[in-house]
């Protein structure tokens, strides 16, 4: 049984204070239904998906900014985004975490928790 090296562990602890950095920062600007889904081993793309809904577009953009701000005050930048200026569904790549924020319309539209075999949208707003 082999153990893992320093690197590794290093990498996943830091993986985990972003995870922690992104929730808490989505708490607190009061983003609603959020969904973290382990995508590690089932995708190349990232350790951890988090799904978010705003309540309007001016609510998707103020979370993305302030999600964008904290990830870079706690060392976890830089980040890519996408769908800014629009703010119906906005795209954060935070290397290991991918963070989706939509508004409920589109996020159920979309219904990616169903695509990475999280609990569906719909499913969780009927048991609301």
């Amino acid at each position: 049984m082999s153990t893992p090296s320093a690197a590794s562990l290093l990498a996943a602890n830091a993986s985990g204070e972003a995870l922690k950095a992104v929730l808490t920062s989505l708490d607190d600007a009061k983003a609603e239904d959020i969904v973290t889904i382990d995508i590690q081993g089932k995708s190349a793309l990232g350790d951890h998906m988090i799904v978010a809904t705003g309540r309007s577009h001016r609510h998707v953009g103020a979370i993305a900014d302030r999600l964008v701000t904290d990830l870079k005050q706690a060392g976890h930048g830089p980040v890519r985004v996408e769908g800014l200026p629009h703010c119906d569904w906005v795209l954060i790549d935070a290397g290991d975490l991918i963070v989706h924020i939509f508004r409920p319309e589109v996020r159920a539209f979309y219904n990616i928790e169903k695509m990475w075999a999280a609990e569906p949208y719909s499913e969780r707003r009927a048991h609301a």
